[in-house]
């Protein structure tokens, strides 16, 4: 349900200039030394971001370098310091995050133990002998956080935002999307015949001959297939008109009559339903088609391939280098892997996030942080409430509605007003693997608690060092980990241009994602629930599908296009978040001078504050993979597609109305 920032592919980053004497007066104020050989009119992501580019190439371990990349990699090694000091000098406030890092670090006691720590697992599934007893088996391997045949767990209601309630959801793929399955061309089949290569290299590191095990991942990829077949796309994922299907809890075995539902939610500790939501009720049907068509043989092929998929990164070194030989390298084309110590911290941040984040908190992020962020989403607001009165295009009983949705927007700032309790979770610094699972647990069963009960909007969807702002439009909130407050989006030294261009873009954002092709389906209180008038609604999808043929017209890769639908919602947030921000900014320095700095006037800095978020370089297996996968466009079309749609942008740089960056009459207005 939540709208991201950023891609779900780390990008992530904090700039670092070259000192040279040109660049010392813009760099000071958080601006990158641009390329003067570059005309911005022509191209302005190569303009604000090429020197940046060239001086910083992509290290080994990573399948993309930029100025997300850096800014995580600094909030890490916050991290880093406060897991070792944890470690040498332990507390009981301190212990469970000292146990957990302590015992992913221990890399020769996790090798030493090979494949045994997943073994009664994959025992409890050789031993299966009826299609029957799949439905309880299915819901301890949920439980401990394997992702196979499909999800359940808790959501908000569509209809009524103040309770949770309980839904089924498409799964089960070892690949990202049902795409990399279906998706015909020379690199789709070679990546999907590695990817079987990989499924039987797992099996033979489970001890199957090369022969079993050619069988067993044959077996994955025709089931995986055919339930990709059945899932809704990225697109189509995106439309919370297609995944709202709340229904008697009875329709589930008219889906799946096979299917023992009572054992399954027994088995899972979920509370006795009347109704929950099948999201994709065709799913189901494709689950159901498998189930029966398939051997039990196969389907236990399946359930170990996905149990020791879920856990490779945890077991010893030939499990780990295997994963990453396909997901780093083919998938993301990183030549190496990751330091251990990365991996650990990323993994005690995603387990413990709230316990560890109160140690970012303390080293990074101090009230003077939060008042000023506060300042700058109420300039924001009021930018964006001043701007709905300006378009022409929407009625005045649309507009009412969403004068009221805006005013009704929660802003969560840093982080959360009450820490997350892990006390009743177990960790041991000598058993990684265990902890894991029980912290997959403890999980899983938190979330499944919610069901039949109010919804809680204190909670986060992102813990304290996350490089990453999100909205919910189920709460209505906007959120802002302190990991992303930091340079060069949030710089407390630099001039506000260059803040509002990169923090406040963001902000804006997050706003305009309130409003975009889902979240204008919410009400102010989180509601799926039609506010628009037919005429506003019919004129919102002509202006966005302005949007979708512009970004669907980017070419990520020789064969590769964006997903202009899929990435709708973002690039509208983008538009938008630009606009209401710099507006914000006009209204700031209404009776200012406009002094220059580093021989850039206010509105240039806050173009180059927003580009240089976004300088990058990335692989190319990592850009295929994004566009295929993810509902964010790559940096340099959310940088260049988005200014071209900007009339103060070809002002402030002077653009003449033929050039690139300037779309003129074919430029997209939604918000």
């Amino acid at each position: 349900m939540y709208k991201l920032f950023l891609a779900s592919l780390s990008l992530a980053a904090l700039l670092v200039f070259a000192p040279t004497a040109k660049a010392a007066e813009a760099g000071a104020n958080g601006l990158p030394e641009v390329d003067a050989t570059v005309d911005p009119c022509q191209n302005f992501y190569h303009y604000a971001c090429g020197p940046w580019m060239k001086a910083h190439p992509i290290p080994p371990d990573q399948s993309r370098w930029g100025s997300f990349s850096i800014l995580l990699e600094n909030n890490q090694t916050i991290l880093r310091d406060a897991l070792e000091n944890a470690v040498a000098h332990p507390s009981p406030d301190s212990q469970r995050i000292a146990d957990l890092y302590a015992s992913c670090m221990a890399e020769d006691v996790v090798d030493g133990k090979g494949a045994a720590p997943i073994q009664p697992l994959i025992e409890r599934i050789a031993k299966l002998s009826d299609k029957r007893a799949l439905a309880p088996l299915l819901a301890d391997l949920h439980n401990d956080g394997i992702n196979a045949l499909f999800g359940f767990g808790s959501q908000t209601d569509f209809q009524d935002a103040r309770q949770d309630i309980a839904a089924v959801a498409q799964g089960g793929l070892g690949l990202p999307n049902r795409d990399f399955y279906l998706r015909q061309g020379a690199k789709d089949e070679a990546r999907r015949a590695a990817y079987v290569a990989h499924v039987a290299h797992m099996f033979e590191l489970l001890g199957s001959t090369a022969e079993q095990a050619s069988s067993s991942a044959a077996a994955v990829m025709r089931i995986e297939t055919a339930l990709a077949k059945g899932s809704l796309s990225l697109a189509e994922q995106n439309d919370p008109k297609l995944t709202n299907h709340k229904e008697p809890v009875s329709d589930l075995a008219k889906l799946m009559p096979d299917f023992a539902w009572a054992d399954y939610f027994t088995t899972i500790a979920a509370p006795k339903l009347k109704t929950l939501n099948i999201a994709e009720p065709g799913f189901l049907t494709t689950l159901e088609g498998q189930l029966k068509g398939n051997s039990l043989d196969d389907l236990k092929a399946y359930l170990t391939w996905q149990t020791v998929h879920r856990f490779a990164p945890y077991l010893s070194k030939a499990f780990v280098d295997e994963n990453f030989a396909f997901y780093g390298k083919v998938l993301s084309g990183a030549p190496e892997l990751r330091p251990r110590w990365k991996r650990c911290v990323q993994l005690t941040d995603g387990l413990l996030g709230e316990d560890l984040g109160k140690y970012f908190v303390k080293a990074a992020f101090g009230p003077e942080h939060k008042a000023r962020m506060l300042t700058l989403v109420n300039n924001l607001q009021n930018a964006f409430d001043k701007d709905l009165d300006t378009l022409a295009w929407m009625g005045p009983k649309t507009r009412q509605q969403a004068h009221a949705k805006l005013a009704a927007i929660i802003n969560k700032i840093g982080y959360p007003d009450h820490w997350r309790d892990y006390s009743k979770l177990t960790i041991s610094p000598t058993d990684l693997l265990g902890n894991v699972e029980r912290a997959d647990f403890f999980a899983n069963q938190r979330d499944i608690a919610k069901i039949g009960k109010l919804h809680d909007k204190s909670e986060w969807g992102m813990t304290p060092p996350t490089v990453n702002a999100y909205y919910d439009p189920t709460e209505n909130d906007i959120n802002f980990p302190a990991g992303i407050l930091q340079p060069p989006f949030f710089n407390m030294a630099a001039d506000d241009a260059v803040n509002y261009g990169a923090i406040g873009m963001v902000i804006g954002h997050e706003m305009t994602h309130g409003f975009d092709d889902q979240g204008r389906q919410y009400d102010k209180d989180g509601n799926l629930k039609d506010w628009w008038t037919k005429s506003d609604a019919k004129k919102f999808d002509q202006r966005a599908q302005c949007v979708v043929d512009q970004y669907g017209s980017y070419a990520v890769t020789d064969d590769v296009k964006q997903n202009g639908k899929a990435t709708l919602g973002e690039n509208l947030a983008d538009n938008g978040g630009l606009r209401m921000s710099l507006s914000a900014l006009q209204t700031l320095m209404k009776g200012k001078s406009d002094a220059k700095i580093g021989g850039f006037t206010a509105e240039q800095r806050y173009f180059l504050g927003f580009a240089q978020v976004w300088c990058s370089n990335e692989r190319d297996e990592a850009r295929r993979t994004q566009a295929m996968s993810d509902v964010h466009s790559l940096p340099e079309f959310r940088v260049n597609g988005t200014v071209s749609n900007s009339e103060d942008f070809a002002k402030a740089f002077n653009c003449k109305p033929d050039a690139p960056m300037v779309r003129g009459a074919k430029a997209c207005r939604v918000w």
